[in-house]
């Protein structure tokens, strides 16, 4: 068996690992890029919707969930949005801000692998896809990496193979099983930004699939206001995917369905238009399938065909309550398979924040999605993606 010796291996090649590689080779370190899929890059090519929804400009340490709320503030100081920007126009790349400070690119997510890719050339990396990893050994001189195709050897190991969301896109725990093998903490993976399930007493809204609205989802004291959505499933949308990562099994989920309406609206139309049904009411600012389905599940304590003049101010107060705290109880997520990110990963009490090295394994690295740093939706995970990276590619 052929073996080959570089300064650093990244295992990994998506956004974490290519960023580190390129960084790393453009500060003169021979690097080997390994990946088992056939192309690098495959989760940035279907993300936002094909455009790669590539950061956040409002990203900061606030946007993400870790069991260590800090560790990831070092990082994204020294990598900011407008660094990638920078990037993105020194490679000619268009890119628009869509709605709450999300980048995409004008064209195709294609152009972002493609940049990282010259990026990775600049820096003379050695990429290798297709590889599929038999073992991981620790050597007195640094590291071995043994596939199919011969034994890899380096001074340094960074691991950027991510987390176990869309497992159809290849994705696995590896990141994980290499992390126990060398002695590191795992804090347990979930799926995060994932669609909820709704049981059989919620059937009702199953019914609504395919209908989207403006909410406020509620979790504690947590809030998100963007589009929900009802599946055939459950629920979804951006402001569900968002909430689902502070969720927990049994909790319910507190859904404002009239964020724009101010206190006391029903009361004021009961005394302008006093014949007007609760459910014409409710249509004329939600979608009216919707409408229907939620005033029938009030019809316990109304009759939502009666006129509003009917009603005592007490009760339409109690019904605007009942629309702005609607509680839902999902009996679970759609998995990892429909999950965005992982929540949990590799944890960061055992990695410097500098340097995204371990403590206790010297020349070791975790980086990206593998580590236990969760982005919001929007382009977060990305930005923890190029920060995570760069700081570890300067550290090599």
């Amino acid at each position: 068996m052929k073996q080959i010796t570089y300064d650093t291996i990244v295992l990994g090649a998506g956004g974490a690992g290519m960023m580190c590689a390129a960084t790393a080779g453009q500060h003169g370190r021979k690097v080997l890029l390994l990946d088992h899929a056939e192309k690098p890059g495959k989760k940035i090519l279907i993300s936002g919707g094909g455009r790669c929804n590539f950061t956040n400009i409002e990203s900061s340490a606030k946007n993400y969930l870790s069991q260590n709320p800090h560790f990831a503030k070092s990082a994204l100081s020294r990598y900011t949005p407008q660094d990638f920007i920078s990037l993105v126009e020194r490679h000619g790349i268009s890119w628009h801000e869509k709605t709450l400070g999300q980048l995409f690119c004008d064209k195709s997510a294609t152009q972002i692998v493609d940049m990282l890719l010259a990026e990775c050339e600049t820096g003379g990396v050695t990429i290798k896809c297709d590889e599929q990893i038999a073992e991981v050994g620790k050597t007195p001189d640094g590291f071995t990496v043994s596939t199919q195709n011969g034994r890899y050897n380096a001074a340094s190991l960074v691991i950027a193979t991510g987390g176990p969301s869309i497992p159809k896109m290849g994705a696995t725990g590896f990141a994980y099983d290499l992390a126990r093998q060398f002695g590191l903490k795992v804090v347990e993976p979930k799926p995060a930004l994932v669609p909820f399930t709704l049981g059989p007493d919620e059937a009702v809204f199953k019914s609504l699939s395919g209908v989207s609205t403006n909410i406020i989802a509620r979790h504690g004291k947590t809030e998100f206001r963007e589009a929900g959505l009802f599946t055939h499933k459950g629920l979804s949308g951006p402001a569900i995917l968002q909430i689902s990562s502070y969720w927990k099994h049994g909790d319910p989920v507190s859904i404002n369905f009239l964020p724009d309406t101010r206190d006391g609206w029903l009361c004021s139309l009961k005394r302008a238009k006093p014949a007007t049904r609760l459910k014409s009411a409710i249509a004329t600012i939600l979608p009216e399938r919707l409408a229907d389905a939620l005033c029938e599940r009030l019809e316990s304590q109304v009759k939502p065909s009666g006129a509003i003049g009917t009603l005592t101010d007490k009760s339409l107060a109690a019904i605007e309550e009942e629309f702005a705290n609607w509680q839902f109880y999902p009996n679970g997520t759609e998995g990892f398979a429909k999950a965005e990110v992982t929540i949990g990963g590799i944890s960061t009490q055992e990695l410097s924040s500098k340097t995204m090295e371990a403590r206790k394994v010297p020349g070791l690295y975790c980086i990206g999605e593998a580590v236990d740093v969760t982005g919001w939706l929007g382009g977060y995970n990305f930005q923890w993606a190029w920060a995570s990276g760069f700081v570890a590619g300067q550290s090599l």
